[in-house]
């Protein structure tokens, strides 16, 4: 295998990982209107929790492929200083989007929620 192949199948990961992320976050707001339109349907009281836990969920794991796809692509095919800082501050960035849709979902920081879940 040449390198030209080694570097196409490492931009086509990248790019798998970067649909994957975006139709994990798609599907999870479809899932979580199909959710709310069902709950409000029968008048469940907690339907806006649920929506919210199941949209912030999708985001949080769309993030996380994103985020493996900048690097992937990064990394492993150009890995420049310039290419590496930017890559520092995008991780930085979705792991800041990450933290605060988890204090949204769950009430508290990512690393206090064993603490505050019952049972």
């Amino acid at each position: 295998m040449n390198n030209t192949s080694v570097i196409w199948i490492i931009e086509f990961t990248a790019r798998l990982l970067e649909v994957v992320g975006v139709a994990v976050i798609v599907l999870s707001f479809a899932y979580a209107g199909f959710r709310g339109i069902k709950g409000y349907g029968q008048k469940n009281p907690n339907t806006y929790d649920l929506v919210k836990f199941f949209i912030g969920r999708g985001l949080q794991l769309g993030l996380e492929f994103l985020v493996a796809a900048d690097v992937v692509s990064t990394v492993t095919v150009e890995p420049t200083l310039q290419k590496i800082l930017s890559l520092g501050v995008l991780i930085i960035v979705r792991t800041l989007l990450s933290w605060s849709i988890a204090v949204e979902v769950e009430g508290c920081w990512p690393w206090q929620v064993n603490k505050n879940r019952k049972g």
